[in-house]
This record gives structure tokens, sequence and C-alpha cells, in this order.
């Protein structure tokens, strides 16, 4: 933990989350989630409500307490003990609510928002299709103008809380013959009439948060629930990276940290030739960097939520935020696997957590944007700034014996 990063205030709240996850989490909901005896805990989602843990970065009169990403991603690492599930649901209203808080009407943050802080109203993202996930301007689904309004049609998948959603938010092409970058646009869609949850997905891990396929057939969106302006989701898509990647970066640090807690307490306890193991180096240097590998992956997310805060330019929030994901998730799978290895043939039975954990830890990396997909931004963001940042630097180039031997320096 880094308590010294934090305020009184940020310490009282992480404690706050603590006890929830504690207290008012039963660990037969996790075992029942996990055995696909529960696909949607709306239970938990309430009580997140009525504790008033939901949605804090937004304002107070929507339920929010008005706070930023430092004291989400705190809370975030708490809650993210229990594992992806519980954690993805505790950030939907997060990812969905900054859609609606930065482009939504003071129409949809009331109808929508506010009950959706409150526990009162659950929420998906509807992004990924059957024909491509990373795509994103390629997507299929159409909402054609009709009237006061939008008639919805196609289908998304991997829509996680898609079974007990009560709302979508929707990307669909408004202007099929229109410009990829200017045909998208973002609808918040009601499930009612022409919305199926046509298939809930048997996962490897992750289970019981109601990922599933969502098909819209001839749905009516009314004009309002358009969120920002038609044609222009392009912009939202790009500001939803940072919650959608902060967050799984947030909740990875507390997966990692869960199981590193399992294994190293376990070291205490068993012995081998007489002697615990935690005393034999192929052990204890495994502790020692899963811990350094875990600080190195929260200082990235806390500074990446801080810089955010403090209102950086988009492109480095989303470089940063890439690179936050990126980091914490491959960090927290390390860790899982050193874990395991750690507690041998044991750490692979369900006696421990590690092998759910390690189910949960793999997907992570494929969400809210491949890591490949993160290199991808992380790479593009440092050409951009290096660009830009040229003038008034040092030229290191030139420190070197015979850098000004021009003829050498041949690039083509």
């Amino acid at each position: 933990m880094f308590d010294f990063l934090l305020t009184d205030d940020q310490k009282s709240l992480q404690e706050e989350a603590a006890a929830f996850v504690r207290e008012k989490v039963p660990r037969q909901l996790i075992l029942d989630m996990d055995a696909e005896k529960i696909t949607y805990p709306p239970d938990y989602l309430k009580a997140l409500g009525d504790a008033n843990l939901l949605g804090l970065r937004f304002d107070k009169p929507y339920g929010g307490r008005g706070l930023r990403w430092q004291e989400e991603v705190a809370v975030l690492e708490e809650v993210g003990v229990l594992g992806t599930s519980l954690a993805c649901l505790y950030s939907l209203p997060s990812i969905v609510g900054e859609a609606i808080a930065k482009f939504g009407s003071e129409h949809l943050k009331e109808r929508y928002l506010k009950p959706t802080l409150a526990g009162k109203l659950y929420t998906a993202e509807a992004l990924t299709e059957p024909r491509g996930g990373s795509d994103f301007f390629g997507a299929t689904t159409i909402a054609r103008r009709e009237g006061q309004g939008y008639i919805l049609n196609g289908q998304k998948r991997f829509v996680v809380g898609a079974e007990g959603a009560d709302y979508f938010m929707v990307y669909a092409n408004t202007d099929p013959e229109g410009k990829a970058h200017e045909s998208m646009s973002a609808f918040i869609v009601d499930r009612g009439p022409g919305v199926e949850v046509a298939h809930v997905y048997g996962l490897m891990g992750t289970r019981g948060g109601g990922a599933g396929r969502v098909v819209f057939k001839n749905v009516r969106v009314p004009e309002e629930n358009l969120l920002g302006q038609a044609g222009q989701a392009a912009k939202i898509f790009y500001q939803m990276m940072i919650p959608e990647r902060l967050t799984s970066a947030a909740g990875a640090l507390g997966m990692a940290r869960a199981a590193l807690d399992v294994a190293s307490a376990y070291s205490t306890k068993r012995k081998a030739f007489g002697r615990k193991i935690k005393d034999f180096e192929a052990v204890s240097f495994k502790v020692a960097d899963s811990l350094t590998r875990l600080d190195a992956a929260r200082s990235l997310v806390y500074a990446a939520a801080r810089a955010i805060d403090s209102g950086v330019s988009p492109s480095m929030a989303r470089r940063l935020v890439s690179e936050a994901k990126k980091f914490a998730t491959e960090t927290t799978w390390a860790v899982v696997n050193d874990a395991m290895q750690i507690m041998g043939g044991i750490g692979y039975t369900n006696v421990y957590p590690i092998e759910r954990l390690l189910r949960d830890t793999r997907l992570i990396m494929i969400w809210t944007g491949t890591n490949e997909i993160m290199d991808l931004i992380i790479q593009h963001e440092y050409y951009k700034e290096m660009a830009a940042a040229s003038a008034g630097k040092r030229l290191s180039e030139n420190d070197a014996e015979n850098s000004h031997l021009s003829e050498e320096k041949v690039f083509e």
C-alpha cells in the first residue's frame, strides 16, 4: 500500500471501501458467481449504492461524491481483491457514467446517472461486435434516423453486465456512407422491446458478471437519448479510454495484491527439508520480484490518476492510461503465476483462490483494448510528443566523439 501518497481523507475513504469488501461481500457470492450459480449480482450493486461508493467522481447532486481519479483508483484497488467480475461491475457506473456526465443532457443525468449511482438502475457498455473487437470504426450496428428518433439494428458481444442491465450505452453507425470517424454516434438504450440478450457466455474466468451478446432489432431510440452530437462518437470513444482502462488497471492491483498475500502467508507456514519455504531464495526472490512489480505498477496507476486530475493534454492522458492498463494487467498476470508457483500443486486446486485469480486475470490483458492495442497507442502518442517537444531540448545525439561525421549518418 502507498499510504504515504494519500491524504487523511483519502485513507479514510480507502478504509471505508476495505470495510465494505470485508463485511458486505459474502464469500458465498464469489463462490456462486464462479460456479455460475449466479449470473448477475444486483444485490451487490444495490449495497454499493446504499454505501455511496459508486461513481465517486461525479457531482453530488447526481449521487457521487465530487472526488477525483486519485480517490477512485484507491478504492478500486480494494474492490479488486474480490476478482475481476465484481471489480468490473463496480466500475461500470463510472465508465458509462463518464459518457453521460460529460456528453449527456441534464435529462439523461437525472434519468440514468442518478439512479445508477444509487444502485437502483444497472448499466452496461455495448461496444464490441461479432465481426471485430479492436476495429471500433468498423462497427456494423446501424441507427437510422426516423422522425424524432432513431431505429437501431445490430448486435454487440462480450457485453459485461448484459444479463442484468436496465440500459445500455451503445455505439452505432448513423451515416453508413460517410467517413468512418464522422459516422459513429452513441446512445443510451433502454432494455425493452427489440432488445434481447441472445447469449450469456461461458467464460474461463471472470464469471457471474452476465457477459452476453445483445441483439437490437428495430429498437426505437428517442432523439433525447443521443449522447453528444450525431456522428461525433469518436470524441466520446477517445474520452472513454480513460475510465475503461484506468479502472482495469486499478482493479488489477487488488487482484495481484490478493494473490501475493495468499502466497506469502503460505510461505511462512509451509515447510520443506525442515525449513519454512520463505527461507529458500527460489521462493523469497519470487516474493521480492512480485512486490517490486506490484509497487511499480501501483506507482504508474496512481501517477496516471494524478495526471488526469491535473488536466494533462489528451495525448498524455491516452498514453498514461494505456501504459497503466498494459503494465498493471501484465504485472498482475506475472504476480498471480508466481503465487501459484510458490504454492506448488496446492495452488492449482480450489483449496486456495489462486487458480480463480489466474483465470480471472487472463481476461484483463484482452478487454478494454488488448495490450497490443495499448502498445500502438503508447508509441503513437510518444512519437507525437517527441516531435512537438524537440525544440529547446539538449540534442543527445551530439554527445558522441564522431557525431559531426554527417557522411556516416546514412538513413536511406
